[in-house]
């Protein structure tokens, strides 16, 4: 893992495959890092790509404003472009999960002269997730976590509790084991990082309005319908809001946690869209 100065911050970045490959910027999400590409980046690497995989903002430790505004969509966004220009790539494939999905939503709608394709796994269109809350009372009840992930000092101490059990619990259902649940949730016992994590969701305004705008790069939108967060509505209200070629892939009964449990899926469906139909 080497680092990239950028914005005055430094993140951890872990490049990997053929220096001349097509570049792959790929965004974890929370309380991940870019650990959780490992198992996906080396199918990519096979077929050519290069992949880019920083520790987001409040993540890297060098990454770590301490204002909750600092945490803002534009901010992580602004990010991910100063990083491809750290490295001089002028255009990426862009695959973004969770919160990583998020920032990937916001990079292709406002610079998508710097995105080739986008891959967003598990979260949609930031639109199309605030319409199923709007209207789906099974979205609003699978979104309450939130509610206590934006209490400052109360998640904190629920989550690190007990040796970070509730934290380690977060992970249900990803056919981890302990050592792979723990080299996420041990980053996050340090000193402030787990409040640096948990700032993107403090920082969150109500998604959707006068935020991130409709989408025209070519998009595949994957979904699992084991994901305990992200329901079919919101799924399936994803495709009004791509303008551009679009494709949804649903991974029956595989948890949120698709990279690490059926991390050959996923790199299907980012060479399919990275490769194949770009």
């Amino acid at each position: 893992m080497g680092a990239i100065d950028a914005r005055g911050l430094r993140f951890d970045v872990t490049l990997g495959g053929a220096e001349d490959g097509a570049p792959v910027l790929l965004l974890h999400g929370f309380p991940q890092n870019s650990g959780m590409w490992d198992a996906v980046s080396p199918a990519l690497h096979a077929v050519g790509l290069r992949t880019i995989a920083p520790d987001q903002r409040g993540y890297s430790p060098g990454a770590r404003p301490p204002e909750v505004s600092g945490y803002a969509q534009s901010e992580c966004v602004a990010d991910a472009v100063a990083i491809l220009d750290a490295l001089d790539v002028d255009r990426a494939h862009v695959v973004g999960h969770d919160w990583g999905a998020v920032v990937g939503w916001g990079l292709a709608a406002r610079f998508p002269e710097r995105v080739r394709t986008l891959t967003a796994l598990s979260v949609p269109h930031p639109r199309a997730y605030t319409r199923a809350l709007l209207t789906s009372f099974d979205q609003l009840r699978r979104s309450r976590y939130i509610l206590l992930f934006r209490s400052a000092g109360r998640a904190e101490d629920l989550l690190l509790a007990d040796d970070a059990r509730r934290l380690r619990e977060v992970f249900a259902g990803s056919g981890l084991d302990a050592a792979g649940v723990d080299r996420y949730v041990a980053p996050l016992r340090a000193p402030g990082a787990l409040t640096a994590a948990l700032n993107w969701y403090r920082a969150m305004r109500f998604l959707g309005r006068g935020g991130t705008g409709k989408v025209g790069v070519p998009t595949t939108y994957v979904w699992s319908s084991g994901d305990v967060a992200v329901g079919r509505v919101a799924a399936r209200n994803c495709a009004r809001e791509v303008t551009g070629e679009y494709r949804f892939v649903e991974l029956p009964g595989v948890s949120h946690w698709m990279a690490d449990q059926v991390p050959g899926a996923v790199a299907e469906a980012v060479i399919d869209r990275a490769v194949t139909r770009s």
